[in-house]
């Protein structure tokens, strides 16, 4: 049987009645329903939550009113859900969400989605109507199982007011445990008022991280000690600083390519500072991702190994290039739960958590006998591949560049200098985002949010919660012009909380990828892609925030560092060629 470690968020106790109480004390009167919420938050380990506030959830609102939980008031449902499953994937605590019934419900929808398909922990909180109320086509009813049923791990309406702990204590446990996820909760706003008991709350729930058993581990080293080319995949969430180094020193010890799931770039640190290995100087065994934006050497990888284990990512549509490749290799998958999402062959499959495994498997003695010059020729294909090396070409109107337009490429040179170790990137979706990935190495965990799922409208929210989350860490949003003006408003939250981020706004006046994908299929006919676009860094500087506008790339270095010093959220508007549409060489 396997070993199974355990864990348990801190909380704050809170003091129960020793005595039977007197409710004409208000000291001793029982909570309401909606306080219990919320002390039951506060002993789950949570610090903020995400909101619009609706009249369904007043006795909530009140009971944060006290609480050392900080309130972020958001300026669109999309965008509070954004920030409560960026603050899970940071922090590895279900990040916290609050809406009203009907519309803003509909509206926090994407960002449930998105943490179901990115395997992020997460809770919405949804006020509903009056239990008396329902089946009447009352006003904003809505029916949460069946909204939410497809895409949350578990659905549930409280409608007894005394187990308003119990059901937020067990609501936390599923989005942590196994497969990490969102948890949608509904609140009627007349239960909220009903007395709850005396009781402060329920003690948070041990999360169990199951480990491999000895058999499994020793399994597992066998199979690499036949293989001659065996590749590591990782991916998902709660990866930490000492699981990465020690996998990627073992992996280079060995001469094993770690490749990362898309956008989970993050799980495992780029490079190593530890001494050169094989030639190749602080490189480390990291050699790419895969999914949208991928090298081709890494595809290469993924056709060619004999043996492939995966370490928290499954096999699924986007790492595989749309179930096309690597699937008949000899295949070990570790993932907390289930299979959900593999596809292809499995020839062990150990239920284990990733980032605890990779510690259990390097002491395993392990001693693959691997292909040294398969595993150097990756090493080289992947310094060329995310090296920045501008190469002017024609632009749309025939000019090269210059005081016209910012390459991106120059600028992510610049920003490969300029961002400290630890900086945390956000991008949501769009042909943006493939500079980033490409180009920015990360060192540390919890430094990329970015939907997996492909959602718009991501970044900016994501760039706020990390900002509160932790503020004492470079923060850097990169937003395409369609993608940033999705939730764009959300500099107004920033402003309002303090957070400080910069965000760089690609403009170049159309949702590129669609039209990179009308290009290839219908040549000459664009249609619905064209954008119309506002002076972005005017619009910032009406909320508060730095705003300035960059037409060449000479001048993104100073305007960076002005926007860094500025201490607030900053908007730097960057001109980009219309023609452009991904880094060069780049195969998506």
């Amino acid at each position: 049987m396997a070993n199974v470690e355990t864990e348990r968020p801190e909380f704050r106790e809170l003091p129960g009645p020793a005595e039977p109480v007197d409710p004409a004390d208000p000291a001793e009167r029982p909570l309401s329903a909606g306080h219990l919420i919320v002390a039951q938050l506060e002993r789950e380990g949570v610090r903020r939550v995400y909101g619009v506030p609706g009249e369904s959830f007043l006795d909530v609102l009140d009971g944060l009113h006290d609480s050392p939980i900080s309130t972020v008031v958001t300026r669109h449902e999309g965008g509070a859900g954004f920030m409560a499953l960026a603050e899970g994937r940071l922090t590895g605590l279900p990040g916290v969400a609050m809406v009203t019934r009907g519309p803003g419900a509909a509206n926090a929808f994407i960002a449930v989605h998105t943490a179901y398909q990115d395997a992020t922990p997460m809770l919405l909180f949804v006020g509903l109507i009056p239990v008396a109320d329902r089946g009447r086509e009352a006003f904003q009813e809505f029916d949460l199982t069946g909204w939410f049923g497809s895409t949350a791990k578990k659905v549930v309406t409280l409608d007894d007011p005394t187990a308003a702990a119990r059901v937020v204590a067990e609501c936390v446990h599923v989005a942590r445990s196994g497969r990490p996820g969102p948890v949608v909760i509904g609140i009627p706003e007349d239960v909220l008022t009903l007395p709850a008991g005396p009781s402060g709350g329920v003690r948070p729930l041990a999360v169990a991280r199951p480990r491999a058993a000895e058999a499994e581990l020793k399994e597992l080293v066998r199979r690499f000690e036949r293989a001659r080319r065996p590749l590591v995949v990782v991916g998902g969430e709660e990866w930490t600083a000492g699981s990465g180094q020690e996998l990627m020193r073992w992996a280079t010890r060995h001469s094993i390519p770690v490749l990362a799931d898309f956008r989970a770039y993050d799980a495992v640190p780029h490079d190593l500072e530890d001494g050169p290995e094989h030639g190749l100087e602080g490189t480390g065994a990291y050699v790419g991702s895969l999914g949208y934006g991928r090298g081709d050497h890494a595809a290469r990888l993924l056709d060619e190994a004999d043996l492939t284990v995966f370490l928290g990512a499954p096999r699924g549509d986007v790492l595989s290039d749309g179930y096309t490749r690597g699937l008949d290799s000899e295949t070990v998958l570790v993932l907390p739960g289930d299979a959900q999402g593999h596809s292809g062959r499995i020839d062990q499959f150990v239920s284990a958590h990733a980032p605890t495994f990779v510690l259990d498997l390097v002491t395993a003695s392990a001693s693959p006998d691997a292909d040294v010059a398969w595993f150097g020729a990756a090493r080289e294909a992947q310094a060329r591949f995310t090296t920045p090396a501008p190469t002017p070409a024609p632009t749309a109107s025939g000019d090269s560049g210059g005081d016209t337009y910012v390459d991106l490429t120059a600028v992510m040179a610049v920003l490969r200098e300029e961002l400290t170790p630890d900086a945390v990137i956000t991008y949501g979706a769009g042909n943006h985002a493939l500079w980033p990935a490409r180009y920015l190495p990360h060192r540390a965990p919890a430094s990329l949010v970015a939907p997996r799922n492909g959602a718009m409208g991501m970044g900016i929210p994501a760039a706020v919660a990390a900002s509160l989350a932790f503020p004492g860490r470079e923060v850097v949003s990169v937003a395409g012009d369609g993608c940033f003006l999705m939730n764009g408003q959300e500099l107004a939250t920033a402003v309002g909380h303090g957070a400080v981020f910069v965000a760089l706004v690609v403009d170049n006046g159309c949702y590129a990828t669609i039209r990179e994908h009308q290009e290839g299929a219908y040549p000459g006919r664009p249609s619905g892609t064209r954008l119309t676009n506002p002076d972005f860094a005017a619009w910032a500087r009406s909320y508060g925030a730095y705003g300035e506008t960059v037409t060449s790339d000479r001048d993104f270095r100073e305007a960076f560092l002005r926007a860094r010093a500025s201490g607030l959220p900053a908007v730097l508007h960057l001109i980009q060629d219309p023609a452009v549409r991904a880094p060069a060489t780049t195969t998506v």
